[in-house]
């Protein structure tokens, strides 16, 4: 029932049984409805989620991931109807698109489009964002892939990516599980031109610079958390950060004495954005949870518990803002991460190649 005293919503959609200003609409039956959310570590917040299910008469069932590769695999499983909105970056979100795995955003559902930046709010200047003059996802938080270090021990801050290979770190590296990411990296080392697009005859150079990583690595991570937890038990001194400045974060509250660099190769750095599934049955529901996210109380707890940037307000610093280099879509996502396993399993390059 719609409550009493509160405002008349300007936008809805009709017959779907929420309203984009969150007041639910007849319809829903004794059994509130779920929304299946698939997201990144820090992206929901506790009071975020009993926010919306408190001001949609709904529950959020919410899924979270730490690779491209398990956000595809979980996207995907049970014909791609597990899910109803998801977070993606906008490199990955091309296969999406492609494979015809997410709808258009209803626009008008979103109204706090408006509070976002003017350059997050004009999705055409963002590569990928929109197709065939439809709008495929809104954008939601950004970081750079930055080098964490302990400065007691790394007395001069690493200004290339090549520190990750340094000798005189071997055994004390971490860098991160996940095959797209880290061919790009190993190329952009080598000094390629086109990291993203790997030619055939790239391929074997790049895969030795990832098999000498793994000799000078003390381990892989996924989650921010187990970053931390791997650079304090194994004594590391380098780390890649993939989650950037919310993995600084999160190691400074820890207690650990640790800077941040951005490599003069340019930093890797992703546009996170939420997605809304084609197969779901909460189009509205969906819309709903994106209008919410970029709500203020939302959009400031990402800035202040996770150390991510939101695309409401500018970010509180500007570390390497010149030297950010977007992710782009690449040649095979799945052939980086099949050789990307037998690289990790500690295979000999002929034996990646043959991946």
């Amino acid at each position: 029932m719609r409550q009493p005293g509160r405002r008349k919503c300007l936008v809805q959609l009709a017959g779907c049984g929420v309203a984009a200003c969150g007041v639910p609409l007849p319809g829903w039956g004794a059994t509130p409805p779920v929304l299946r959310v698939l997201a990144w570590p820090g992206y929901a917040e506790p009071e975020v989620v009993q926010a919306f299910e408190r001001a949609h008469s709904a529950k959020v069932a919410l899924t979270v991931v730490d690779s491209d590769d398990a956000l595809w695999q979980r996207a995907t499983s049970n014909g791609a109807a597990d899910f109803d909105v998801l977070a993606v970056n906008t490199a990955e979100l091309q296969r999406y698109v492609a494979q015809g795995l997410v709808s258009p955003v209803p626009a008008d559902a979103v109204p706090n489009r408006r509070m976002q930046l003017p350059r997050f709010q004009d999705a055409a200047r963002i590569a990928g964002l929109v197709h065939g003059g439809k709008l495929m996802a809104v954008p939601f938080t950004y970081a750079e892939m930055g080098l964490v270090y302990d400065r007691k021990r790394v007395r001069q801050a690493p200004d290339s990516i090549r520190a990750l290979w340094d000798p005189q770190w071997q055994g004390k590296v971490l860098a991160y599980n996940g095959g797209t990411h880290s061919f790009t990296l190993a190329a952009q080392a080598l000094g390629l031109s086109a990291p993203f697009r790997l030619r055939k005859q790239d391929w074997p150079g790049v895969v030795d610079k990832l098999i000498a990583l793994r000799r000078n690595a003390a381990g892989f991570y996924g989650p921010p958390e187990e970053s931390l937890a791997l650079f304090q038990s194994r004594g590391a001194a380098l780390m890649l950060a993939n989650y950037g400045a919310q993995q600084l974060k999160l190691f400074r509250e820890a207690g650990l004495d640790v800077g941040y660099a951005i490599p003069r190769e340019g930093a890797l750095a992703w546009l996170d954005c939420w997605a809304i599934m084609r197969k779901t049955p909460q189009l509205a529901l969906a819309a709903a949870w994106i209008n919410h996210l970029l709500d203020k109380p939302a959009s400031e707890w990402l800035v202040s518990r996770q150390g991510l940037s939101n695309t409401t307000a500018e970010p509180l610093h500007a570390l390497g803002s010149d030297k950010l280099v977007w992710l782009e879509p690449v040649e095979d996502d799945e052939r980086r991460n099949r050789m990307w396993a037998r690289i990790v399993s500690g295979d000999r390059a002929a034996k990646v190649i043959a991946a």
